[in-house]
């Protein structure tokens, strides 16, 4: 007797759900169909009745998650330099990004560097260019409302994204490879005042905004 539609439908969601987990806190490569089925409580050859490859299942989880994601979700919130940096501290967590189990475009980011595979590289540029977007969209924002201390020129904010974006990718992918957690947070810390600086934040001004992303950073502890 054939399986029917909903039964389907479940069985492809726990195979997802699974996949999402563990491709967030390991990347690609580290996870095999087996450790996805097997956690998914489901037998091996199930899986190809679903997708049709790890490629075709790691897309599907990205995609699953992108609109969902905390980063998404903050974006809309309150226009102001202060809630921006929530959304820079967000992913100042190592603990949280490690248990997270739902990857937004961050966590590609993070996780994917140098990965040589066709498919996860196009996934890496959509998400590099999903999160860029969505920091060029608040920063013009910010413009307009004269918040910023610059133009909401596109080629200036531009620029402001895509250095913000190195400064974060950069550090969280050097402090989650590194043993010791006071360089680590050495580290995140640096590259967090640069962030604010680029924000054009007022030195009087930064150790406020620092402590309001470290409480921010303990609150998701």
């Amino acid at each position: 007797m054939p399986y029917s539609a909903n039964h389907k439908a479940k069985s492809r969601e726990r195979i997802l759900k699974s996949a999402i987990e563990l491709f967030s806190r390991q990347g690609f490569e580290k996870v095999s169909i087996g450790q996805i089925m097997k956690l998914a409580r489901m037998t091996h050859g199930a899986f190809y009745a679903h997708f049709a490859s790890k490629e075709a299942l790691y897309q599907a989880s990205v995609q699953e998650t992108l609109e969902s994601s905390r980063a998404a979700r903050l974006v809309k919130g309150p226009l102001s330099v202060k809630h921006l940096t929530e959304l820079v501290a967000n992913c100042w967590n190592l603990q949280e990004l490690e248990r997270k189990r739902k990857p937004g475009p961050e966590t590609v980011l993070f996780n994917e560097i140098g990965n040589e595979n066709a498919e996860v590289r196009t996934l890496f540029e959509a998400s590099y260019l999903r999160v860029k977007k969505m920091l060029e969209t608040r920063l013009i924002a910010l413009g307009r409302l004269k918040k910023l201390p610059f133009e909401p020129d596109r080629e200036v904010i531009a620029e402001k994204s895509r250095a913000i974006l190195a400064s974060l990718v950069g550090a969280v992918a050097i402090a989650k490879s590194l043993p010791e957690e006071t360089e680590r947070q050495h580290v995140l810390n640096a590259a967090q005042r640069h962030i604010l600086r680029l924000l054009g934040v007022e030195e009087s001004e930064l150790e406020d905004m620092l402590g309001a992303a470290r409480a921010a950073r303990a609150g998701l502890s």
